[in-house]
């Protein structure tokens, strides 16, 4: 474990910049890093692109050295619309998103190079364009930017809470009211750093939902974010007693883990940033949670 305090003169320069002048490891491993939570700043998680300021701590962990040289791989990958500015992406359940530890290719970035050939300057970026991620065992639909200002301009509506996202979720449990909004500080688990959970001092997350379905033990919930948390569905459904169904890290009963957790990007909705046209995208549901539920309700 490692601490640098931050000083004036180093101050509002980003955190990956910084850091790789400093320490021994390359932008992209401290980008890495940082998305990990192997790097926190006074405490908490931050972005790569957040700026140091006077008298902040940073703590890094002791880890190997992660180089990821971005390859692209023919691996199969669904978009579902694609312009020159961006594409939409319906991600399978067991799809990483970008590279990390342990899965330094197999990943959609990979398969975004290969499949992709106008991405604009993605150079020493670990996650080229992806502008939100959904976790590996989440599938459903995220928008990838091919440039720099398209990716500023969908950051920006995603901060402004004005992009749609909805989400269909199958939990453990029998919620007994129809609609409920869950407004809780989502954090790094003191006890798990691998772990997010709701905390005070966390970052403010709000998750509405409404109940689509019920069954013997469980119920099936369309979940829409107002903001964009680590594991925020996961961690705020199991915050009120009901976990998604084989959620591996936050789930309780563990009812089925083949396919993680049972949630699903179903919607999603924004404007283009060159044309300004409101743009909605669905996603059916994947085969296998369409066939957990209608075994759920043969009872």
């Amino acid at each position: 474990m490692e601490n640098i305090k931050v000083t004036k003169e180093v101050s509002l320069q980003r955190i990956d910049k910084y850091l790789s002048e400093v320490l021994v490891h390359s932008r992209s491993t401290i980008q890495a890093m940082i998305d990990e939570g192997a790097i926190l700043v006074n405490g908490e998680l931050v972005k790569t692109k957040y700026k140091i300021k006077e008298d902040d701590e940073i703590t890094i962990d002791e880890i190997e050295e992660k180089e990821f040289m971005l390859e692209a791989e023919d691996l199969p990958i669904n978009i579902i619309y694609q312009d020159e500015y961006l594409l939409v992406v319906d991600k399978d359940y067991d799809t990483v998103v970008h590279p990390g530890a342990g899965n330094k290719s197999g990943t959609l970035v990979n398969a975004l190079l290969h499949h992709v050939k106008d991405f604009k300057a993605i150079k020493g970026e670990v996650r080229p364009g992806i502008v939100h991620r959904i976790d590996k065992e989440t599938s459903g639909l995220l928008v990838v930017a091919k440039t720099p200002l398209v990716f500023e301009n969908l950051a920006d509506q995603l901060r402004a809470k004005t992009v749609t996202r909805k989400y269909i979720a199958l939990v453990e449990g029998v919620i007994p009211h129809n609609l409920g909004k869950v407004n809780a500080p989502v954090g790094r688990d003191p006890k798990n750093r691998q772990k997010m959970t709701v905390v005070d001092g966390g970052k403010p997350a709000v998750t509405n939902f409404k109940v689509i379905g019920r069954y013997e033990k469980n119920t099936l919930v369309e979940c829409v974010l107002e903001t964009g948390r680590t594991h925020q569905i996961r961690v705020h459904l199991n915050y009120i007693g009901f976990p998604l169904v084989g959620d591996p890290k936050y789930g309780q009963r563990r009812t089925d883990t083949t396919h993680g957790q049972f949630l699903h990007a179903e919607t999603l909705g924004f404007v283009h940033p060159v044309t300004e046209e409101y743009m909605e995208f669905h996603s059916e549901l994947p085969e296998y949670f369409s066939a957990f539920l209608t075994t759920l309700e043969k009872g």
